[in-house]
């Protein structure tokens, strides 16, 4: 009989001590889990990225890139978050954003405090081969002429007579190019007046940082322009400019390479002015990235974008100095089509282009066009020669 209440009360004693010790257990997963923010409070950027043989999409952590599918498992086991599902490719990312971004946020805040150079899932950014950030967007809009020293530069301009758009010909009421009036540049009111605005191929055309562009054979007039790229991250369509903020993602860089009329043009006839095809919709020509940074973490309004041509400065402006801004792009195209989550809108460049100034670029130059917060985009140039047969 004794032998019998001293195991229950050993059996007592025991299960207590297991109940306590889960209790305790449950408390500090829930106190660990409790103290990972969910919040935006670590800044990121995203990219699309090579390593190891296989194409991932990661997030930044310090000086490294973190494969997002592979943190996410490691971070909900470390912490005792539950387990979520995390898309692997980033349009899949951008159109789920709102569902996954509390946890990528929970990434972002726990690996501050990791030691990310010894995780396994983490790739030095020097190292990788980066991808376009998206693959590839549904629509790749432009913005021409949206800086007002940019589009009197190109009025003055000394291209020969006859050329493709922003390549020269003859002028209306003092503008230096076939069909475009600079002059009227001061004259503009973006609530009145709506963007000039054309469409690239985006899988014809996007290429990522450090691939090449192929200067065709004899073509001398291969253009730079750098500039802002906003991504939308929703439906878009009939948006007022107010809420036009709403629908963007986030930003990236894109060079919009153009021809400013260097190879044999076929006479349009029935149209005058320009073929923007010929000189716009070049193949390899818009390349993107190497990063999109979520709205969340910056304010687009006001970026220092500067382009080297070989690590010489040639473009030094503001994205402040548009004169359509972010919302009177969106709000004006989507007048008009639908935009959808990922798409890619580059909105314009400043003053300094090899137009403006009668340079242009040969093989063997480097471009490079800096946003400040977002990154660096690198083209070099390559002869047409040297291009493989699957581009």
């Amino acid at each position: 009989m004794q032998v019998t209440v001293v195991s229950r009360m050993v059996r007592t004693i025991v299960l207590a001590a297991l109940t306590g010790a889960l209790a305790l257990t449950v408390a500090g997963l829930a106190a660990q889990r409790s103290t990972i923010s969910n919040r935006p409070d670590t800044p990121f950027k995203l990219a699309t990225f090579e390593a190891q043989g296989r194409v991932r999409i990661g997030l930044t952590s310090g000086n490294r890139l973190v494969d997002i599918q592979a943190a996410n498992i490691y971070v909900a086991q470390k912490s005792g978050l539950p387990a979520l599902s995390m898309p692997g490719d980033m349009l899949k990312l951008i159109e789920e954003y709102a569902r996954v971004s509390p946890r990528l946020y929970q990434i972002a805040n726990y690996l501050k405090t990791d030691n990310v150079e010894s995780l396994a899932f983490a790739f030095d950014v020097d190292k990788v081969t980066f991808k376009p950030p998206i693959i590839y967007p549904s629509n790749f809009m432009n913005i021409a002429a949206n800086y007002r020293a940019h589009a009197e530069g190109m009025g003055a301009g000394t291209a020969p007579r006859g050329e493709g758009p922003g390549q020269g010909g003859s002028a209306q009421a003092g503008g230096g190019r076939a069909g475009f009036n600079a002059s009227a540049a001061s004259q503009i009111v973006p609530d009145r007046d709506g963007p000039i605005v054309f469409a690239k191929s985006p899988r014809s055309c996007i290429i990522a940082t450090n691939e090449p562009f192929y200067i065709p054979e004899g073509n001398q007039r291969i253009d730079w322009e750098g500039e802002l790229g906003i991504v939308i991250g929703k439906p878009a369509f009939l948006v007022p400019r107010e809420r036009a903020h709403d629908y963007v993602f986030g930003y990236s860089i894109v060079y919009d390479v153009s021809d400013r009329g260097g190879r044999q043009r076929r006479v349009v006839t029935m149209f005058p002015g320009t073929n923007w095809f010929d000189g716009k919709s070049i193949d390899r020509g818009g390349p993107f990235g190497p990063f999109i940074v979520p709205k969340e973490f910056i304010k687009a309004d006001n970026l220092r974008l500067v382009t080297k041509i070989n690590g010489v400065v040639k473009q030094d402006a503001n994205t402040k100095d548009m004169i359509w801004d972010e919302g009177h792009q969106i709000a004006y195209i989507s007048q008009n089509m639908t935009l959808f989550p990922g798409d890619l809108i580059s909105t314009g460049t400043p003053s300094g282009t090899g137009a403006e100034r009668n340079e242009y670029l040969k093989p063997g130059d480097v471009v490079t066009i800096e946003i400040e917060g977002i990154g660096t985009l690198k083209t070099p140039m390559k002869a047409f020669s040297e291009r493989p047969a699957d581009r």
